[in-house]
């Protein structure tokens, strides 16, 4: 009997290894299988490195002035983090004024949409006139890129609560700030981290924009500088650690959800 019980518990166990690795191991067995390829495929057809450079190229150019490409990163995550902060900052007060009177909503949204309507790749060289040659432009084209959806994400789970729930809380005499503290906002938690995932992915695109246009420092600065004196591979390396800064930022997000909110975020659980 015992026999039995260990083998079902070792079984239980090795599928919980499967289900809790496949995430990983698959993409990370495909990203090498293309990794692979391009590589074979630069060598076979006989590509230029200004045209398509090699992983391995690639790979050479970047950790050669690896603390210079350090610095550019760190300097771009500044500013990442920075506009991420103030668009969670702005976009919390702004959602619960929007979901607090339809008046209210009717004359915001409009305002909001025109916010998105501008191209920001438009908007950075005024804003540099505006605010000067420095890192405030950067952070208030990351802080507008990333705001919009957080805003939208947190009225709608706001506005999610069953009308019985919030019958009950008004039933039992609470107060706007107890219904809003107790009731309203813990049932739009899913929607704000959901904002929050598709916040932080575009801030890191509002920050390299800021950096296209006006910057002496970032990744943004390093491509264009790069490319300016066809240095592709190294432009390469910038958008490569541009894309791994986008993914850590947004696991990031993802484990803070499942540690502090785990009935949010939706996990898959082993049938027993």
């Amino acid at each position: 009997m015992a026999t039995a019980r260990e083998e079902r518990q070792r079984s239980l166990s090795l599928r919980r290894f499967v289900l809790s690795s496949r995430d990983v191991l698959l993409p990370a067995a495909v990203l090498v299988l293309l990794v692979v390829m391009w590589e074979g495929s630069v060598h076979l057809f006989d590509i230029k490195p200004f045209i398509l450079p090699a992983p391995s190229a690639i790979w050479t150019a970047t950790t050669e002035i690896w603390s210079t490409v350090m610095g550019h990163t760190m300097a771009t995550l500044n500013t990442v983090l920075i506009g991420f902060l103030v668009s969670i900052a702005v976009s919390l007060p702004l959602a619960v004024l929007i979901t607090s009177s339809p008046y209210v909503s009717t004359a915001v949204y409009p305002l909001l949409v025109l916010t998105q309507s501008i191209p920001k790749v438009a908007l950075a060289p005024i804003l540099v006139i505006a605010l000067g040659a420095n890192e405030l432009p950067r952070i208030v084209v990351t802080f507008l890129v990333a705001f919009f959806p957080l805003v939208i994400s947190m009225a709608a789970g706001l506005l999610s609560v069953p009308s019985d729930l919030i019958e009950l809380g008004r039933s039992y005499r609470a107060s706007r700030f107890q219904e809003l503290y107790r009731i309203r906002l813990p049932y739009a938690v899913p929607f704000i981290f959901s904002g929050l995932k598709v916040a932080i992915a575009l801030a890191v695109v509002g920050a390299v924009v800021g950096e296209f246009v006006a910057a002496d420092r970032g990744l943004g600065y390093l491509i264009t500088s790069s490319t300016a004196f066809f240095k592709t591979p190294l432009a390469f390396g910038a958008m490569i650690l541009l894309s791994l800064m986008g993914i850590v930022l947004f696991q990031i997000v993802v484990v803070i959800e499942r540690v502090f909110f785990p009935w949010s975020s939706g996990q898959e659980t082993v049938v027993v």
